[in-house]
């Protein structure tokens, strides 16, 4: 499963590339999911999945702030939560997750980034199907046998748990996301390289490198876009 980390890496960095992208993204997720159930995180788990996961990508308190509050006034602006999915060069497997407040729009907005890339929209089902919702952590400053036993001690069952770079990487079941972070923060680790409820690919692809660069044109393509919160694939990239 290690390869899969390069994955999540290649999309920060991508993202990281545009904050006022990224900025917006997570505001429109964070006033969704706050509005959807307590505007606090403390009785929102799914909030604090998302600030968790907006801490590792450095968004700004004030923009987190915002959008709570914006949640908290009652604003009647509503967003539907859609997933695509789709091929890239090669057979390669692509999932779309978005929210959108115009649903004409997304969908041909979508379609044509795949389009125009040398992709094409599936059916649902046509590729989520090889994915799976994992949890997945990064932290530094300890080995790989001393956080499988704090995981132990806490009686967590993780997937694996894996040395990449300078980084300790937890996958775990996707119910097990909150049980893992206060595992940690018992420890006092709070700073996480990543923490996020994602889709990753059962088996991962390798592309020649001009299909790997018309892969990676498909992508940003897709994350450019106002209303895709999150894309998943299954290409290694290189």
């Amino acid at each position: 499963m290690g390869r899969k980390w390069n994955n999540i890496k290649e999309k920060k960095a991508s993202k990281d590339a545009s904050t006022s992208n990224i900025y917006n993204k997570f505001a429109r997720e964070i006033y969704v999911v706050a509005k959807q159930g307590e505007p606090d995180p403390e009785s929102n788990q799914a909030l604090r999945v998302v600030l968790e996961r907006a801490k590792t990508y450095n968004v700004p308190k004030a923009i987190i702030e915002r959008a709570i509050e914006k949640a908290k006034g009652g604003a009647e602006e509503n967003f539907d939560e859609l997933r695509y999915e789709g091929f890239g060069p090669n057979g390669s497997m692509i999932i779309v997750d978005a929210l959108t407040n115009n649903v004409n729009r997304t969908a041909p907005e979508v379609r044509t980034a795949f389009g125009k890339n040398g992709g094409n929209m599936g059916v649902s089902g046509s590729v989520a199907y090889m994915f799976e919702s994992t949890a997945v952590f990064g932290i530094e400053g300890k080995t790989a046998d001393e956080v499988l036993e704090l995981l132990m001690e806490a009686d967590i069952e993780v997937r694996d748990i894996l040395e990449e770079e300078d980084s300790i990487i937890v996958y775990a079941e996707p119910d097990q996301f909150h049980a893992v972070q206060e595992a940690f923060k018992g420890e006092g680790i709070t700073d996480f390289t990543v923490a996020e409820l994602t889709m990753l690919a059962q088996n991962e692809v390798e592309l020649e490198e001009d299909a790997q660069a018309q892969f990676e044109k498909l992508i940003d393509a897709l994350e450019e876009l106002e209303d895709v919160q999150q894309v998943y694939h299954n290409v290694d990239l290189k």
